[in-house]
């Protein structure tokens, strides 16, 4: 979907996703000190809003202006830099923050590699990668997500695609993710995503 079709679905809905933070970016990222990070494919910020009242430095990076105003209301009087630029493209100011975040950018290969890129480009040595993504198993023995296998990816695609760069992998798996409760009509079920977490070394 490109720019002007996510600006249609923001625009269709009072929220697209949850106003909470996804839960592996809050149990993997809680335990981080606060410094400055990007969050790209921000969509509706609930991820970037979630980091500013940690006392984090946030920008949030998405080529959806209509996903980006969302946020910008959800975070009230949050000092959270909401910037319009495809993740594909966009260039931070150099090495220069502590964490780059990418939360459910499902693009074909070619585009994940340029977003992944770009991600680990703007860590200061010493800071944190950090994506969470739909997994290409979650097609055949998960459930929901993007029904393209082109776009689903595993970690050791994301490693591969920081082929040459030096860091050190602090996860790099699939996880479960539990969706739905249980208690409605229909049963909880289990999706599966690729986590990949590394801290960036000179």
């Amino acid at each position: 979907m490109d720019a002007e079709g996510w600006n249609e679905r923001y625009r269709a809905s009072e929220l697209v996703w949850s106003a909470g933070p996804n839960q592996f970016v809050e149990s993997e990222l809680a335990d981080l000190p606060p410094g400055r990070a990007v969050d790209l494919a921000a969509g509706e910020g609930r991820n970037a809003i979630w980091l500013a009242r940690r006392g984090w430095d946030v920008t949030a990076v998405d080529f959806a202006q209509a996903g980006l105003d969302k946020g910008r209301t959800l975070a009230g009087g949050l000092d959270i830099a909401w910037v319009c630029a495809d993740a594909t493209t966009w260039q931070g100011d150099g090495p220069a923050y502590d964490l780059s975040l990418i939360a459910y950018l499902q693009v074909t290969a070619p585009a994940r590699r340029a977003a992944v890129g770009n991600a680990y480009a703007s860590l200061r040595p010493g800071g944190t990668f950090f994506l969470i993504a739909h997994d290409s198993t979650n097609l055949t023995e998960g459930t929901g997500g993007p029904q393209d296998p082109s776009v689903l990816m595993t970690a050791e695609d994301v490693l591969t695609d920081l082929g040459g760069e030096t860091f050190e992998v602090q996860r790099a798996e699939r996880v479960a993710r539990l969706v739905g409760d249980g208690h409605g009509e229909e049963p909880a079920a289990t999706a599966w995503d690729c986590l990949v977490r590394l801290v960036r070394r000179a």
